[in-house]
């Protein structure tokens, strides 16, 4: 097998088959066995490593984690028969495994030969040891150990193999200029003395690379940047070396000219292993399943390594780079809109320069990428046509990934459940058959977000369950953030059943569910959630809405104001005056996860005061979701049944003394 931690941590077979290595967790496992070099670690220091403040059954994970890397790496050993490669020694575990197993050890035997003594074997004038660094180099797909969380150890070895490796790009850059091969090293080198300025010997290579394509005066100007860069920020004079090599600039000396080649050079591409568009989006897609500041950066490298891609002009390439990130979603209001619109905007012109005839893989996961990231119902025509071509491609992962797309753009109007309902069966189905864990934790989100709009809140409860295991498994962290604020909707719906919990308690329900949301890396989903939950909660009680001025309505401000306005003080008419014209100037709700909450929301103030127009405008919207829970179909939070709104404004709508409502026109006059 191999082993690869320069870039993500992933593992392979002999026939190059991928190993899979299970969740985040599992991968941090035996990354810190491969740091170990074939060392022992010791049980105690593997718990520290992998928990700073380490949960009371955290011996207990570590010992399932190994117990699953064993199957994954050894999946054909006889039960009963000891481990050879994952294995128990002493106090702790140990990787065993032969060095050319591991890219980093490669890579380290790699640079070490080619740094030998000169007339060695392993010397830089051996053909063996150059084109063995070269390959080294080339297998670097991103920072050592990329999808793991910033923790000390994993600290140590990332600065640590990153000095090595840019101490073997200089390596070998040395080497091709020796053999003549400057001029065609200068962009690389000026790539890389901009990417690490501080580097003496990165500006040495870059002056002596112009020098040799015949640019004496930049290579001398070169020098006099990194002179005056090392002077004025660091107070530092400039290395004998690089002192020593302005004058052989000036004087021309015969130092610098090439020796001759014992051996060919076949390419004089210097290898400065930057991540690469393909390799930063598969970071990112692993990153954004942890969740908080690694999601948000995850989001952030995709979006760069799209538009990366599309610089190269490379049309194919830009169509793998964005639909790589194929990260399920659950939620449909983007965390960061002008984010999304650039993805939705690179895909769209890549699909166009693809036109009809590229490979149906490529058109389906852009049509599926289009459909994630853009707000639901704007893009069903991309949806169905990513679901077609997944189908008729008979991809499995294609086809979780579509039906995402098809879920996200199915709420076109409100009362849609069932629908996305069957959308979640078969993502599930799909996902159990074809080993798509991540897919299949949609799928049962999906079902709870149904149940729970139907209010079948056993239903949605067995499908929380269903995904927090699925989550423990495979180290989705989070998954029971999300579970949390379902199980805060429960309490929340049965603290109107007699003898159920108070409002009190189900209102620390959803603060202690939004305290767990805070730092998750969600904006989109958490920014005004916990207002629009309390007002929620104070309507199903026949209270008025929350006033306190530190709550943030984010997004739902338009539709809460008219309440909000309504409850400071229902004797003063400038306060009734400007909830009329708060609710009068509202938009209609977008067609989200939360659009018969807003619905009934505008249904209660139109009752309150006295609009029928808009009562019965929100009463024909509502009519289609009249057998379920507004705000439910969230599964976060729930205003409870639709029909208590949808009533109140067909009243408001038909019942009114002054007879200017009965056509829904107009304004009544009678219940202002």
């Amino acid at each position: 097998m191999r082993i690869e931690v320069l870039g993500a941590t992933r593992a392979w077979r002999e026939d190059g088959s991928d190993i899979d290595l299970r969740g985040p967790r599992h991968r941090e496992v035996l990354a810190r066995l491969v740091a170990a070099d074939g060392r022992m670690v010791a049980t105690d220091t593997l718990v520290a490593d992998l928990w700073p403040d380490p949960p009371a059954g955290a011996v207990g994970a570590l010992r399932t984690f190994v117990a699953a890397l064993r199957r994954a790496l050894e999946p054909e050993r006889p039960p009963r028969t000891p481990p050879r490669v994952l294995v128990t020694e002493g106090p702790g575990y140990a990787l065993r495994l032969p060095r050319v197993a591991v890219d980093a050890h490669r890579f380290e035997d790699a640079l070490a030969a080619a740094r030998g003594s000169p007339g060695s074997p392993g010397s830089p004038g051996s053909s063996e040891a150059f084109a063995s660094l070269g390959e080294a180099l080339a297998a670097w797909r991103g920072p050592a150990y990329a999808d793991l969380p910033d923790v000390g150890w994993v600290r140590g070895e990332r600065v640590r193999l990153g000095e090595l490796r840019l101490q073997g790009v200089e390596l070998r850059a040395a080497v091709l200029l020796d053999r003549g091969h400057g001029a065609d090293l200068v962009a690389d080198l000026d790539a890389h003395v901009t990417e690490h300025p501080w580097r003496e010997p990165a500006w040495g290579l870059l002056a002596r690379a112009l020098y040799c394509a015949g640019r004496q005066a930049d290579a001398l100007a070169t020098l006099r940047r990194a002179r005056a860069m090392l002077v004025d920020q660091l107070g530092l004079d400039p290395s004998r070396a690089l002192r020593q090599l302005e004058t052989d600039l000036l004087t021309q000396s015969p130092a610098l000219e090439p020796r001759s080649s014992p051996w060919p050079i076949t390419t004089a591409r210097l290898t400065t292993a930057r991540l690469g568009p393909r390799t930063t989006v598969d970071v990112a897609r692993a990153l954004a399943l942890a969740g908080g500041d690694a999601l948000v950066s995850s989001r952030r490298d995709r979006l760069a390594a799209a538009l990366a891609a599309e610089r190269t002009g490379d049309v194919a390439l830009t169509a793998r780079v964005i639909g790589a990130y194929d990260v399920p979603a659950i939620w449909n209001r983007a965390d960061d809109p002008e984010q999304s619109r650039a993805v939705v905007a690179a895909a769209e012109r890549t699909l166009a320069a693809l036109g009809p005839a590229a490979p149906a893989d490529l058109r389906a996961r852009l049509y599926a990428t289009v459909a994630v990231e853009s707000r639901a119902g704007d893009a069903a025509g991309p949806a169905r046509k990513a679901e077609a071509l997944a189908r008729a491609l008979g991809d499995p992962a294609l086809l979780a990934f579509a039906l995402n797309g098809v879920f996200l753009q199915s709420f076109s109007r409100p009362g849609l459940a069932p629908r996305r309902d069957a959308v979640g069966v078969e993502i599930i189905a799909l996902s159990t058959r074809h080993g798509l864990p991540a897919f299949a934790i949609l799928g049962h989100l999906a079902r709870l977000q149904s149940a729970s709009a139907r209010g079948d809140l056993d239903a949605g409860s067995h499908h929380a369950l269903a995904a927090e295991e699925l989550a423990a498994e495979h180290e989705s962290p989070l998954v029971p953030v999300l579970t949390q604020w379902f199980r805060a909707l429960v309490t929340a719906a049965r603290s109107t059943v007699p003898g159920g919990p108070s409002a009190a308690q189900a209102a620390a329900a959803y603060r202690a569910a939004d305290a767990a949301l805070e730092h998750a890396g969600m904006p989109g989903l958490h920014r005004g959630l916990l207002p629009l939950a309390l007002l929620g909660l104070r309507l199903m009680h026949d209270r008025p809405a929350p006033t306190d001025p530190r709550l943030d309505w984010g997004p739902y401000a338009p539709w809460a104001a008219p309440l909000v306005l309504l409850a400071r003080d229902d004797r003063e008419r400038d306060d009734r005056e400007q909830a009329r014209a708060a609710l009068t100037t509202a938009p209609e709700p977008p067609r989200d996860h939360l659009q018969e909450a807003l619905w009934c929301l505008t249904a209660r103030a139109a009752m309150q005061l006295g609009e029928p127009a808009i009562a019965a405008r929100a009463a024909r919207a509502l009519w289609p979701a009249r057998t379920e829970h507004a705000g439910a179909a969230s599964g976060m939070i729930t205003l409870g049944p639709v029909e208590r709104y949808r009533a109140e404004a067909e009243a408001t709508a038909r019942v009114c003394r002054c007879g200017s409502g009965g056509s829904a026109r107009g304004r009544c006059q009678c219940l202002r």
